[in-house]
């Protein structure tokens, strides 16, 4: 009798393993793009993995060809771990166990989105990376260009030596022509006359014009008190002021070039009084990944080589080993040179203004973040400056023309009866301004 669970079994298997290697060798056929691959890796991978040093990843530089030789692991491998890694290693796979374990078991995200083609795309580019884009060559100063443009120049510097030779020239023949002139009317006693009247000293000169030498005097004196009444008037005002940091940072390239908001550094703005300096953990939730600046914009004078110098000197605080991707414990502060300093009679409360004013400050200033009101356009600085005077008379100003937010739930409660106040005495356009409710009070900042 035939035993069809038997066949039915084998039918089952020989289905599997047709579907298994149909599978593999599809993904072993596939045909990957690097430049498209390139775009895939920028997108998902470069937070964590380089083709050529260790990150948080591995490097990933000639990764199949070394897994292949190594493990013995071919391109499906890729496309499971790569899609779902836990189940990899939830199956037991040796390899994946082994990586988790030497990467201190941090989780690689998983990619179900990714195609087998997206897949491909991205080993390929690991493989063959599309090589860079060769910069402009410099001009051969032996060139026939070179040596003409040279020419051309000493040319244009002889000629411009024998310019100036001869206008020198000239005004020395017309210096000796004067001289015979001045000579010829002394000798005929019309000079003579003008000495006689010449004045020869200065008390000669306070005699003669005593008056208006007083007047003068005054004058100046006057000039004087008003200089340093201004002088005065400006101590302690650093618009301006832009000091050296020990670490160059610049604010254009990140919060201009990558719109980081404000808040992500400078936290307490938005919760405190003070808008703190941020700390260098801050810094390297971002620069554990970005190891090496690669951005398009570089300032002038300056180089990609020299804002990758920096990055490592955040490492440096940080105590942070680049080859092990760990914390050595090992730090250094980092002496930042603050730039915007209240006095100590002076309240400010930065949450005050982010929260509670942000919306009419940024209709007042015409600004599209609450920021740039009193720091300026700190996304066009590489090196951050003092933007307004903050002086007593600066603030003043704002609060006679910034108005109060009425929309704001609270205000609206609390300064209800006092809007319809003013509406009554002054028309029913009548907005409400900060100095309406304490603005110019001395006790608000001064206590």
């Amino acid at each position: 009798m035939i035993s069809w669970r038997k066949h039915y079994k084998r039918v089952l298997l020989a289905c599997s393993l047709l579907l298994t290697t149909s599978a593999s060798i599809y993904a072993q056929d596939l045909k990957g793009d690097a430049k498209k691959g390139e775009t895939l890796f920028k997108t998902n991978c470069s937070a964590c993995h380089a083709l050529d040093k260790q990150m948080v990843g591995p490097a990933l530089g000639g990764v199949v060809d070394r897994l292949k030789k190594e493990q013995n692991l071919g391109v499906d491998w890729f496309q499971k771990w790569i899609k779902d890694n836990k189940a990899l290693r939830a199956s037991g796979d040796k390899y994946a166990n082994e990586v988790f374990l030497k990467f201190n078991k941090v989780e690689m995200t998983q990619f179900p989105n990714l195609t087998d083609q997206d897949i491909a795309d991205l080993l390929e580019y690991t493989t063959n990376p599309p090589k860079a884009e060769p910069a402009a060559a410099e001009t051969d100063v032996n060139s026939p260009e070179a040596i003409k443009a040279a020419q051309d120049e000493k040319n244009n510097s002889s000629a411009l030596l024998i310019s100036l030779a001869a206008v020198g020239g000239l005004l020395l023949w017309l210096l000796f022509r004067l001289t015979q002139l001045v000579n010829l009317h002394r000798k005929s006693g019309e000079i003579s006359a003008l000495d006689a009247t010449r004045i020869n000293s200065i008390g000669e000169f306070y005699e003669k014009y005593n008056t208006l030498g007083k007047a003068l005097m005054g004058l100046l004196a006057l000039l004087a008190l008003y200089g340093i009444w201004n002088w005065l008037m400006w101590v302690g005002v650093y618009k301006g002021y832009q000091p050296e940091q020990p670490i160059y940072f610049s604010h254009k390239i990140h919060a201009g070039e990558n719109k980081i908001d404000c808040q992500l550094c400078h936290s307490s703005a938005k919760y405190g009084k003070v808008s703190e300096i941020p700390s260098v953990n801050v810094c390297m939730n971002c620069h554990k990944g970005i190891s090496e600046y690669k951005g398009k914009y570089i300032e002038e004078g300056k180089s990609r080589e020299f804002y990758t110098a920096e990055i490592k000197k955040i490492y440096e605080a940080a105590g942070w080993d680049e080859g092990s991707q760990s914390y050595t414990g090992k730090t250094k502060p980092i002496e930042w040179v603050r730039i915007h300093n209240m006095p100590d009679f002076v309240y400010f409360n930065h949450a005050q203004h982010v929260v509670a004013g942000e919306q009419t400050i940024i209709k007042a200033k015409k600004v599209d973040v609450v920021c740039k009101a009193c720091h300026g356009q700190v996304q066009e600085m590489d090196k951050v400056q003092m933007a307004n005077n903050f002086t007593m008379g600066w603030c003043i100003d704002c609060h006679r023309t910034t108005e109060v937010d009425m929309t704001n739930g609270y205000n609206k409660e609390y300064y209800q009866k006092l809007h319809d106040k003013l509406k009554k005495q002054y028309g029913g356009e009548t907005k409400m301004t900060v100095d309406a409710i304490g603005g110019l009070e001395c006790g608000k900042c001064h206590y």
